[in-house]
């Protein structure tokens, strides 16, 4: 086998909170993610030399892609010789969304390589790799629900969310997420997620409570130039979603749906209004 193509899917904060910051100059941030069907696609394919070569779209496939650090990361820490590698990046995630596409992608790659040339390393060792590449990388080599500590890198792994429906809207602006955190005062935060709470409905599987938990801080420290970001929230509650919230540090909006039909039906009237609308569920 010399190539293989596998899903990088997105990610959303279902809970994300700033606990305090470090010495180093980052925060100690608390996250509950999971997984959803939309995804990139990832092909890797091994070739002569030494070149590593990305195609990614528009978007740059130099050693600032994260699909290419992961690559280098790998043959770096897996003990394996470099080898020349193409790699093709369909995408589907929007860019700067914060719902880690980049980091999805670098994931992806990382999960490709260890199927062709190095199949007995384990997800710990591939997870310790991939800190090394980007701090959502760790969870997106696994996907699925868990909670983040430290600076996104600390996992554990949670029983599977309930199969919940979203619609994913993007504005057309991005969001710098050191502008962001620079804006944080942590004693005048007041949207802080119930993580406890949100922690404990994962393990009863009870949708409700998790409907009933959804918070990002971020919203607490967003410019007014962002105020794009409330009026999507709103429509989507307006068009029926149970929940609503920023994914990361945005500038993406998510509603929460259990009924598919409800989704279909908010994703068609968003639609009409942003182009960089989706329509997914949990995975």
């Amino acid at each position: 086998m010399n190539r293989v193509t596998l899903s990088a899917y997105a990610k959303l904060n279902l809970t994300l909170d700033i606990l305090r910051k470090r010495p180093d100059g980052y925060h100690d941030v608390q996250m509950v993610m999971q997984s959803v069907s939309l995804h990139d696609d990832v092909t890797v394919a091994l070739t002569d030399g030494a070149e590593i070569a990305c195609r990614c779209g528009d978007i740059p496939g130099d050693e600032s892609n994260l699909a290419v650090k992961a690559a280098r990361a790998f043959f770096d820490a897996a003990g394996v010789a470099p080898c020349g590698l193409d790699i093709e990046i369909v995408k589907r995630i929007p860019a700067q969304a914060g719902m880690a596409g980049g980091s999805t992608d670098g994931a992806a790659v990382l999960r490709a390589l260890r199927a062709l040339l190095a199949p007995e390393l384990t997800d710990a060792e591939l997870l310790r790799i991939g800190a090394d590449v980007g701090s959502d990388v760790p969870y997106c080599v696994r996907g699925g629900t868990a909670l983040a500590e430290g600076r996104g890198e600390r996992l554990t792994f949670l029983p599977q969310a309930p199969c919940l429906y979203t619609v994913l809207c993007k504005p057309d602006f991005a969001i710098s997420t050191p502008m962001l955190f620079s804006r944080v005062r942590l004693d005048a935060l007041s949207n802080r997620p119930d993580t406890a709470g949100m922690l404990a409905a994962l393990q009863a599987g009870d949708a409700v409570g998790v409907l009933a938990r959804v918070r990002n801080v971020f919203e607490d420290v967003l410019p007014e130039s962002c105020g794009e970001v409330f009026a999507i929230k709103s429509r989507l509650l307006a068009l029926g979603a149970e929940a609503a919230a920023m994914t990361g540090s945005g500038p993406t909006v998510f509603g929460l749906f259990r009924d598919e039909a409800a989704a279909r039906a908010a994703y068609e009237a968003l639609s009409a209004e942003y182009r960089q609308t989706d329509l997914a569920q949990f995975v």
